[in-house]
């Protein structure tokens, strides 16, 4: 395996906090009786299942290239699902008149230039049109927290959108190892390696934590307390 413990520690955890995350959102969608809140929560599911591809093809030393295709069409999967969920959120804000007035995106993004059993071509399509879905989503995060505060925090929204600075570190990082570092892929590169993923793990961390102050504010809501802004 190309990875060191401290950068399997860091994977494991950035996929762990998605989980987390997605539970913690379906649980925050019961506790203000919002079934679109609850189905977001389900909807981020597929990128979980997206990041334990990516996973695999890592203990495989990156051999075995039908993983990282995988990871990368359930990556497009999530990232149609998660625009949808946050649309159908948008869609119940305006119905009910409580306007107060994100995977190249996937979830992981590997590094280098794999190979793929799909084929280049087809690789890159599924990466450009996941990279528009999930900008779109993105948006709609937007257009949710400025019509409606108490649906997503603002570390939350803040957390999905930290994702395109993963993105762009790592394409940097791309470069430098490979063009300054002399590796294949920054795979290859532990330190760099472990250096971009750990701001993926920021981004999912911060996601968390928003999830867990608006589950906060509400249980405060329930016990007759004032509730501090999300």
């Amino acid at each position: 395996m190309l990875l060191s413990l401290p950068n399997w520690l860091i994977h494991i955890s950035s996929s762990l906090e998605w989980g987390i995350a997605s539970f913690m959102m379906y649980r925050y969608g019961q506790l203000i009786g919002r079934n679109d809140v609850q189905r977001f929560g389900l909807f981020m599911i597929p990128h979980w299942i997206g990041s334990w591809f990516i996973l695999a093809y890592h203990v495989s030393g990156d051999t075995i290239p039908v993983l990282l295709d995988l990871s990368e069409t359930v990556n497009l999967v999530g990232s149609i699902t998660l625009l949808y969920a946050s649309l159908g959120i948008l869609k119940t804000i305006k119905k009910h008149g409580t306007a107060n007035i994100m995977a190249a995106a996937g979830l992981f993004l590997i590094s280098g230039r794999p190979q793929s059993y799909m084929g280049e071509d087809i690789f890159d399509l599924i990466l450009q049109i996941s990279s528009v879905v999930y900008l779109s989503f993105l948006v709609t995060l937007i257009l949710i927290r400025k019509r409606d505060p108490s649906v997503f925090s603002g570390l939350t929204v803040a957390g999905f959108w930290f994702v395109l600075v993963f993105i762009g570190v790592t394409v940097f990082l791309m470069y430098v190892s490979a063009e300054i570092r002399g590796y294949p892929t920054l795979t290859h590169d532990d330190l760099l390696h472990g250096s971009a993923e750990s701001l993926l793990t920021i981004s999912n961390l911060m996601i968390v934590l928003g999830i867990h102050r608006q589950i906060k504010r509400v249980e405060k809501q329930e016990k007759g307390e004032s509730p501090s802004k999300g």
